[in-house]
């Protein structure tokens, strides 16, 4: 008998393979075999996505250190969390496509300078929507260099190192987003700009206590390394936006925008 999974050769008494633990299939599939393949999978309180997804909450460095170090059963894999962060995004993007989403309340848009905001930000919604999954992964590279910047004076991780950090917490983030969503239909006061800002916030905290732990920092070095981050990303925000703007333009998407205004 062969492992099904590797082809090494199994024992008639083995119920998971030596070489790659994967289980011994013995009996045909079923409703009930599959079933329980879905609950053990899924809804299990010891399976690796929860493990994995509560983790990233209570231990991240556990979780991201240890991959880094060369764990790879206890939880998942990064590619396939950061995939699956992807999958649920574009899941929470193609419903709320299909909703009448006002965002009117974001601006006055009774003065020409909030017409131009309110525009300014609907296009932004309509751009991260059309290439959400490309922007999800530009985002990597750029965290990890400038987190190679702002620590470099611990040697801890080098690059590729960092991208496995980032890849973790930013999937994290999206994940935990996507299940934060049912609370602008459950509260009234919460609207879809305050969930926007509630997720930026929850983003940055996110950030900064994981990156607190899998660096080991004290609460006074990891606030000094804050606010050198935030006196970079306000430069680069600005200068980001003016290109963004530009480049939005010169694509005519304002003018789309009025038109169908």
């Amino acid at each position: 008998m062969n492992c099904k999974n590797c082809q090494t050769s199994l024992e008639e008494s083995d119920d998971y393979c030596s070489h790659c633990g994967g289980r011994v299939i013995r009996n045909r599939l079923t409703l009930k075999s599959l079933f329980h393949h879905i609950n053990e999978t899924f809804f299990n309180f010891d399976n690796k996505l929860l493990r994995t997804f509560l983790g990233l909450f209570t231990k991240p460095e556990d979780v991201i250190v240890g991959y880094i170090d060369g764990t790879r059963k206890k939880y998942v894999d990064v590619v396939a969390y950061f995939a699956l962060a992807i999958t649920l995004s574009g899941l929470q993007l193609f419903v709320l496509s299909r909703l009448d989403i006002d965002m009117s309340s974001a601006w006055d848009t009774s003065t020409e300078v909030g017409k131009q905001q309110q525009a300014f930000t609907e296009a932004i919604y309509k751009y991260t929507s059309d290439y959400q999954s490309l922007v999800m992964m530009m985002y990597i590279p750029f965290y990890a260099l400038l987190a190679k910047l702002i620590f470099r004076k611990y040697k801890k991780f080098n690059y590729t190192e960092l991208l496995v950090v980032f890849l973790y917490t930013q999937a994290h983030i999206s994940i935990a987003s996507v299940l934060l969503l049912p609370l602008i239909g459950l509260i009234d006061f919460i609207s879809f700009t305050g969930y926007g800002m509630l997720v930026l916030l929850f983003q940055f905290g996110y950030f900064v206590y994981a990156l607190k732990r899998v660096y080991g920092l004290t609460v006074m070095q990891i606030f000094l390394r804050t606010l050198l981050f935030l006196l970079i990303m306000l430069l680069l925000f600005v200068v980001a936006t003016v290109i963004m703007a530009a480049v939005m333009y010169q694509m005519g998407m304002f003018d789309k925008l009025k038109d169908t205004a």
